[in-house]
């Protein structure tokens, strides 16, 4: 059970809406992994005490900020296509219809929710009344200013920067640790020097979208802005530790933010069915962990934190975002914290053929070495823990000597 602090030390933002977000029965992204996360949560006492924030739809004046009237009102008056696949376009208009991103009723409105639940996580912190915001709901970072893509319908995050932008904020992070490229946010604000975008993912030229690229680095006086950290498939806990720690934090110091927004797609998963990472809960929870001890040593504590991709629906979804919903609370779950038998049973009702989990972690080696600099480690003699070591710290060097003079740092100096 999570130990429960005195008072909340964070506002979670929620609401029963976020499920209509719902695409066809065949689709990866179940809205049921939503609701077993904040059940999971309840009964291991994670949200004891916790008064949950509503979300409300966003209005057309916040999506106007990122998205395009045009687009907008193809969302409001889309309606399910029911020929046969051969028979519907292959690119269909606005990206709406694909495979990927098929209608459904009430897209408009349930998108809508999501975005305002960002935008009242974002209010939370900007108007004083908490530190960090949870909304496991957001985090659909792929959607474009004039079109759908990878499942994101209205890009959330893209809508809270701007909104934080015209409330108060000129130095805002956003670091997307997502399996894929967090392109709709960076391309949002790839030429605004006032937001530094951060993802960490699955090399492009493996996984979808292709983007995200270490010389991607931002346009005119944003260069410098975007990093981009691109992993080999089968990066591990242990590697995938290092190059984050080898990057995030030395851009952050440098940039100085006032707060830091974290995209926390848990698709990075060894057991996620879209991708070809291999993290585990455990990692995935020092990445959360990781995140909000940046917040508070450079952005004065202030995060807002947000889900995104994650398609195991039974044994990684709901454990991972309990596990982050926890670490904003600052209620911490061991990782040999049983899972509930009553959550178990939940689980198997909805995916007979899946075997629950029994505890809140899965043995993952969290254990990394710091990045030491070009040529600074020595190899292990385990083969399979130098090649990956040496895979990251390619990455690492691509990532910091495209980006790391622009910001004033040393790409070759590890204290950077």
């Amino acid at each position: 059970m999570a130990t429960e602090s005195a008072e909340p030390s964070a506002t979670v933002v929620w609401s029963d809406r976020f499920l209509d977000y719902t695409w066809t029965p065949e689709h990866p992204m179940k809205p049921a992994r939503l609701d077993l996360t904040m059940a999971l949560a309840r009964e291991l006492g994670v949200l004891s005490g916790v008064e949950t924030v509503r979300a409300e739809p966003a209005g057309m004046p916040d999506l106007l900020r990122v998205h395009t009237p045009e687009y907008i009102d193809a969302v409001r008056h889309a309606v399910p296509e029911s020929a046969p696949r051969p028979n519907r376009p292959t690119a269909p208009l606005f990206g709406l219809g694909s495979d990927d991103n098929p209608v459904f009723p009430g897209m408009h409105d349930a998108a809508s929710v999501i975005v305002g639940g960002t935008l009242a996580a974002a209010r939370e912190i900007a108007e004083g009344r908490t530190r960090r915001a949870v909304s496991i709901g957001g985090g659909m970072h792929h959607a474009m200013a004039n079109s759908a893509a990878g499942f994101c319908i209205y890009n959330d995050a893209a809508v809270a920067i701007s909104w934080l932008l015209d409330h108060g904020f000129d130095r805002i992070a956003y670091v997307d640790v997502d399996v894929h490229h967090g392109d709709g946010v960076q391309r949002a604000f790839y030429g605004d020097p006032r937001v530094l975008t951060v993802s960490v993912h699955q090399h492009p030229a493996t996984l979808w979208p292709s983007t995200g690229w270490p010389d991607e680095v931002g346009a005119g006086p944003a260069e410098g802005t975007a990093l981009n950290l691109a992993l080999l498939p089968g990066t591990r806990d242990a590697a995938w530790l290092r190059g984050f720690h080898a990057v995030v934090p030395g851009a952050l110091a440098a940039f100085r933010p006032q707060i830091l927004i974290s995209q926390c797609g848990v698709d990075t998963h060894r057991e996620d069915p879209l991708a070809d990472l291999e993290l585990t809960v455990d990692g995935q929870v020092a990445a959360f962990r990781a995140m909000r001890e940046l917040a508070d040593r450079y952005a004065d504590g202030r995060w807002l934190a947000v889900g995104g991709g994650g398609y195991g629906l039974i044994r990684v979804v709901p454990r991972a975002w309990t596990q982050l919903l926890a670490t904003a609370l600052d209620r911490p779950l061991p990782p040999e914290t049983p899972v509930p038998e009553a959550w178990r049973e939940r689980a198997r009702v909805i995916a007979p053929r899946v075997e629950p989990p029994t505890v809140m972690g899965e043995g993952g080696d969290t254990r990394y070495q710091p990045w030491d600099g070009p040529g600074g480690a020595v190899d292990t003699g385990d083969a399979q823990v130098d090649r990956a070591r040496r895979a990251v710290d390619t990455a690492v060097l691509a990532t910091r000597r495209a980006t790391f003079g622009l910001l004033g740092l040393d790409p070759e100096d590890p204290r950077d």
